[in-house]
């Protein structure tokens, strides 16, 4: 039997394929998606070595923040979540949380998804008034119900964790976490689980 991999539909557009052909594209997404974390945590390691200014380069930046989610004793999809939040800074300088945030959306709670997206803007709230923005532009979500959630996440993990000092916990200690997490979606538009 051909392996997985080997499988391809006959169809040149997705309105002439039948039932069988979506069956070998299911099977083919679902070996594919268990693949998913690994991929993420290539992609975290993309951040090594770009310190963008800072005393401490992107992928420590995101350790730091995990670590001290950690050992705060968070839950692992928070910790999973702090690990993960600025892995956007790659593939969108100009909305890096937004990246995080849809990429986990699948993966974690409703409030750690809105964390994730907000955290940009709120964490501004440390800096903005040094580059001439406004620092409270967080306050358009004042009210909100998760609002003191992310000030809590940028106050105590992402605004402190750029101590070049700091002992953090290696990736490794982190890659079961992300591994569990994302093993199966919580939620998806799509019907088919991996």
């Amino acid at each position: 039997m051909n392996d997985i991999s080997d499988l391809r539909v006959g169809f040149s557009a997705m309105t002439e394929g039948e039932a069988e052909d979506y069956k070998i594209i299911s099977k083919s997404f679902k070996a594919y998606a268990k693949g998913l974390p690994e991929r993420v945590l290539d992609h975290l390691k993309l951040l090594k070595g770009d310190f963008g200014g800072f005393p401490v380069d992107r992928l420590e930046h995101s350790l730091q923040t995990a670590t001290r989610a950690h050992r705060d004793g968070q839950d692992e999809e928070y910790v999973v979540a702090a690990l993960l939040h600025d892995i956007g800074d790659t593939l969108g300088s100009f909305n890096h949380a937004d990246i995080g945030a849809a990429m986990l959306k699948p993966f974690v709670s409703e409030r750690l998804h809105w964390i994730l997206e907000k955290h940009g803007i709120f964490q501004g709230y440390y800096f903005f008034h040094h580059i001439g923005l406004d620092r409270d532009m967080r306050e358009q979500f004042r009210g909100h119900e998760y609002f003191e959630d992310c000030a809590y996440f940028c106050e105590a993990f992402d605004q402190a964790a750029f101590d070049a000092s700091y002992v953090s916990a290696p990736l490794s200690f982190f890659e079961p976490m992300v591994q569990r997490v994302m093993a199966s979606p919580k939620q998806s538009i799509y019907v088919i689980e991996p």
